[in-house]
Formats: C-alpha cells, sequence, structure tokens
C-alpha cells in the first residue's frame, strides 16, 4: 500500500474514531456514556463501508444493509434517516442508527439506547414472542424537526432519550465537517478513489489469507439454551481457493421467542470469526468480507421472517453463531477454545428508570496462551460500567465485583476466569436477564477441561437463563458468569 493511500486510509478512519469519541461523550445515558455500547462508520455513494471505528463486532455487518436500505429512499445531501428496524439493517431495537450524507458518501452511528417503549423496562424483554413487544419499530425515516421527539416520546425516560439522539447528531455534524475538510486539502476525487483502492486493498488481503487455508468442507455443530429445551445450530465452511462459503441449512427453524438472528446479525457473526482468523490487524472494512458468503435458509434460527422477536438473538444466539463457526474452521487452522458464549444481559427499570449492561466472563485459551478473564468475548466489546457511575446514577448497588476464580478450564493453556456481581435494587423494578451457557459449559479443546457454566440467583434462589420477574428493595441479584474451555491436556 503506498504512502498516500495510508495517509489518506488513517485520515478517514480518525474521522469515524473521532465520530465515536463525540458520541460517548455527548450521551446522557450509562451504557453509551460509560459502556461505549455504539459504533461509528464512514461509507462511500454506493453505500460500501469504508471505514469503521473499532467498537461493536455485532454492528460490523448489520450497518451495510441500513445504508443500503437508506439509498433505496434516495437521500439528499441534508438528508438524515433514523432506522432500527432489524429486518432492514438493524439488528435489535435498542441499537437505534443514524444515517446523513456526506461529500463523498455516507456517515453511520448506531447506538443502543437504554429503551425503546418495550413491554419490559429497559426494552430487553426475556419472553417476547413479537417484534412489535420489543419496542418502537422505526423503518428507515428522514429526520424532520419533530421526528426525534416524537420518538423519544414513545420511550420511557424521553428526556435521556433525546440527549442520545443530541449525542449521534452531533457526531454526524462532525463527520460532515471532517469530510468536509478532507476534501478540501485534497479532493474529493482523489477521496473517492482512495476509497475504491481502501476496499480493493482489504479485499485482496482477506483473500489471500483464505487461500492460505486447506480446501475442504469443516462442519460443527452447538447448542442455544432456549427457555425450553436446546436449539441446535449447524454450520458448514466451505473454503475454495481464495473464497469461503458458511451454510447454517440444518440449523433450527425460526423460534417462537426472541432468540432469532435477523440475516443481518448472522452476516456479523460470521464476519468477525472470519477477520479474526485471516487478518486480525486489517482496519474494518467493507471489502474484507467480500469473498465470504453466508448462506441462511429462510425462516430459520439464523434468518428469521420479517416481525419475529429478535431482542435475544442479536445478543446471545449471535455469540453461538461465532462459536459455532470458529469451531468449524478448527479443522482448517488452530483456533481458541470456547469463551464463556454470552453477554448476560441485565436490564433493570420502571417508570423511572431504566439500566442496561452486560457482563464480562472468561475467553478460551488460545492455541499458545492462556485465555483472559473478565473479558467480554465474542460478539461484545463494551466495558464494564464503574461502579461510582452506577450508584450515582441508579437506585442500584453494587455489593460485589470480583473474578469467578477457578472458573477457567484447566489445561496447558487455561481458559479465562469469569466474573462474580451482586447488585442491590435500591427500588420496587422490573428485572430482565437474557444469558446463556448456564447448561452447557463453554468447551476445553485438545483435552482441555470445561469452563465453569454460569449461575444467577436472586437472593440465593437460582434463576433461569432467561427470565424476567420484580424486585423489591432490598433483593439481591447475584450472576455467576462462564469460565472460558482450556486447551491442551
Amino acid at each position: 500500500m503506498n504512502i498516500q493511500l495510508q495517509v489518506l486510509g488513517h485520515a478517514l478512519r480518525a474521522v469515524a474514531e473521532e465520530m465515536g469519541a463525540v458520541l460517548v461523550r455527548s450521551s446522557f445515558s450509562a451504557n453509551i456514556k460509560e459502556r461505549r455500547d455504539c459504533s461509528t462508520a464512514l461509507f462511500d455513494d454506493t453505500g460500501r463501508m469504508i471505514a469503521q471505528a473499532e467498537h461493536i463486532p455485532v454492528h460490523l455487518g448489520a450497518m451495510p444493509d441500513a445504508v443500503a436500505a437508506v439509498i433505496e429512499h434516495e437521500p439528499a445531501r441534508t438528508d438524515v434517516f433514523v432506522l432500527n428496524d432489524p429486518f432492514a439493517g438493524g439488528t435489535h431495537l435498542p441499537d437505534i442508527s443514524l444515517v446523513s450524507r456526506t461529500e463523498v458518501g455516507f456517515a453511520v452511528t448506531r447506538a443502543h439506547h437504554a429503551d425503546v417503549g418495550g413491554a419490559e423496562p429497559g426494552s430487553m424483554p426475556a419472553d417476547s414472542r413479537t417484534l412489535d413487544e420489543e419496542g418502537v419499530v422505526i423503518p428507515p425515516t428522514r429526520v424532520g424537526p419533530t421526528t426525534l421527539d416524537e420518538l423519544a416520546d414513545r420511550m420511557r425516560n424521553p428526556e435521556e432519550r433525546r440527549g442520545d439522539f443530541r449525542a449521534q447528531l452531533a457526531a454526524h455534524q462532525l463527520a460532515e465537517r471532517r469530510v468536509a475538510e478532507l476534501c478540501d486539502r485534497r479532493g474529493a476525487d482523489r477521496i473517492r478513489a482512495a476509497m475504491d483502492e481502501l476496499h480493493a486493498y482489504s479485499e485482496r488481503v482477506v483473500r489471500a489469507a483464505i487461500a492460505e487455508l486447506p480446501d475442504g468442507t469443516y462442519q460443527a455443530s452447538d447448542l442455544l439454551e432456549a427457555p425450553v429445551g436446546d436449539l441446535e445450530l449447524r454450520a458448514a465452511v466451505t473454503i475454495r481457493g481464495s473464497e469461503l462459503e458458511i451454510d447454517f441449512s440444518g440449523s433450527a427453524p425460526q423460534h417462537d421467542g426472541n432468540l432469532n438472528c435477523p440475516l443481518s446479525v448472522t452476516r456479523s457473526a460470521c464476519y468477525f470469526v472470519i477477520r479474526c482468523l485471516t487478518a486480525p490487524d486489517l482496519p474494518a472494512s467493507g471489502g474484507a468480507f467480500a469473498p465470504v458468503r453466508v448462506v441462511a435458509p429462510l425462516g430459520s434460527l439464523v434468518n428469521a421472517r420479517p416481525g419475529a422477536a429478535v431482542a435475544g438473538g442479536n445478543v446471545e444466539t449471535s455469540c453461538r453463531i461465532a462459536d459455532v463457526v470458529f469451531r468449524a474452521l478448527g479443522g482448517a487452522l488452530p483456533t481458541p477454545a470456547q469463551g464463556q458464549g454470552t453477554m448476560n444481559n441485565l436490564t433493570f427499570g420502571n417508570d423511572a428508570f431504566t439500566y442496561y449492561e452486560t457482563l464480562g466472563g472468561g475467553q478460551g485459551a488460545c492455541p499458545d496462551a492462556d485465555g483472559p478473564s473478565a473479558v467480554h468475548v465474542t460478539m461484545s466489546n463494551t466495558l464494564t460500567t464503574p461502579v461510582e457511575a452506577l450508584e450515582l446514577a441508579y437506585p442500584l448497588r453494587v455489593r460485589r465485583h470480583a473474578l469467578r476464580a477457578g472458573s477457567g478450564g484447566v489445561a496447558r493453556f487455561r481458559g479465562g476466569d469469569g466474573v462474580i456481581r451482586e447488585l442491590e435494587a435500591l427500588e420496587a423494578c422490573r428485572l430482565s436477564i437474557l444469558s446463556d451457557r448456564r447448561r452447557h459449559a463453554p468447551s476445553g479443546a485438545c483435552g482441555g477441561s470445561d469452563g465453569a457454566p454460569g449461575r444467577n440467583f436472586l437472593n440465593g434462589a437460582e434463576l433461569a437463563a432467561k427470565t424476567s420477574v420484580d424486585l423489591e428493595p432490598g433483593d439481591i441479584l447475584r450472576i455467576e458468569t462462564p469460565g472460558g474451555g482450556g486447551l491442551g491436556s
């Protein structure tokens, strides 16, 4: 890659990173401000992703679908669009995207809002069966003078929602200004040419990495824990020269609860794995995924029909998709043991507040190193809310936050340990939990032991992996997150 292209590529990525900094620092809710559950990216005029800030993996493959949905509406130069429809490039309803034009393409922000008007506070219900139960569904919509205010009024804590919307708009204003400055300095035609070459370069690098893998078809399966029974995911990964196909035929049919994935989320999980195993240091760009084809039967767990509930699919099924694709590709190259395989989603709320967090756990051991402890694994890349920030803003008290010592699998290379987190409710509220790996432990590899499965408790009584319950002041929730599998005997 020549020097000029390196300079322009870094300049575009710097714009995406600065958009993220503006969004995080300007937002109102802890979920964006403290946990950084958001993503920002730049696209070219045709809707190809050119630069994404290093934020949330599950947003990676879905953002291009959101831009494609907006392009169908022929946006004008000054238009801003808002959307969260999982079947029009969204992930799940709390992830609200804004898409705007720049001088040479599009800017996108996606942020997980703490509530979008769902049946449960926080809009992450454990038992939803339709998309409408999970909150306000926003198809691609032009933002007018009152659009965002009207949307916020349909959600809990509307002032906080407005604050987060304004933070997203600020990131878009910055993107427009920075891209215009870049075009003034370098010329718009040169920037467009650089975008073309950055996209092509990423594709060449990933194709070259895939070509080094042995041709063949590699298969694996894994289980996702439904409220009743288990749901099987199957993946067949076929490598042919410099191309790779991931086929989910034979996976469980669409779930009657909320563990379904829209196709955009399934693609995101697949792209994440391929990026990890082929060119992990390559900056995120749509070109890196051009050699990858995803086959997912319509009406299956990994390609649900429009209208299906998806709150759990985005956060839990996406983790299992990553696990099963990693396992399948283990037949072609060394891969890690399984990590915690869940985001351990916790949502608290009532009419006065809503709070959402995910919890880290053990990462699986690598072929040459122990797995790290207390980290967010696979499709989540968020931070843990600092205790001081959580207790200052919400009627919750953190009683304990510690490593779950010994929960990682024993092996030549140990799996990482999970965490223990105890939260006390200080006022009556509603709790929703979406978690997994409670019945089935993260698997070890090459003779290594499994990691410990996770556990959920309320006042000492064990809770199901996916549940919604009422809390009274003084109730204490205890979450023990899974450890990672070990690798090597």
